[in-house]
């Protein structure tokens, strides 16, 4: 199988709405009910909204693309911290915000998340940004590990909204390469 880290196109949408589908869910606590996973997912992440992402000039969606399967995609924004929590506690500015960076269940261990990572953080330093933001679910303990070999630190925390209960999340960030 082949692999290839690629800018996502308007054809992609509706396969990275199945692949958020897949890999959303493995991000939220436990204890997250599935009707709020559905909403969000409904309400973040469909086809649709993919569509509005891929045309936004502030928003890069990258996808790992293997033989034409999309087994990954992150998504930066490209515009100033609108949450004032999260805001108040950065200090790179410009800073882009690593929205999403997902990879399929199947290609976890095999390095995909690493070298997703890697190109993530230099599309934020060819956008500009000084640094790169994001939240993590504070009981997320795998992403947070990754997110810290990756050489992310803890500035501050924010509330998340997921369908009808509000998570607490970290707010971490690290300097472009």
């Amino acid at each position: 199988m082949t692999s290839a880290i690629r800018r996502a196109t308007a054809d992609d949408a509706g396969p990275l709405a199945a692949l958020a589908a897949v890999t959303f869910p493995l991000a939220c606590p436990p204890s997250s009910s599935s009707e709020d996973i559905a909403a969000h997912l409904a309400n973040t992440l469909s086809e649709r909204h993919f569509q509005d992402y891929l045309a936004d000039p502030d928003v890069t969606v990258l996808v790992i693309d293997a033989d034409g399967a999309l087994r990954g995609y992150s998504l930066l924004v490209n515009r100033p911290a609108q949450d004032p929590e999260v805001a108040s506690a950065l200090t790179l500015v410009p800073s882009v915000e690593l929205s999403k960076c997902y990879v399929h269940p199947d290609h976890h261990g095999l390095r995909a998340a690493a070298e997703l990572m890697h190109a993530s953080l230099q599309a934020a330093a060819a956008a500009g940004g000084s640094g790169v933001w994001l939240g993590v679910n504070s009981q997320n303990a795998r992403a947070i590990r990754f997110y810290g070999k990756s050489g992310f630190r803890k500035v501050g925390s924010k509330s998340f909204r997921l369908g009808a209960t509000v998570e607490h999340d970290f707010v971490l960030e690290r300097a472009v390469p």
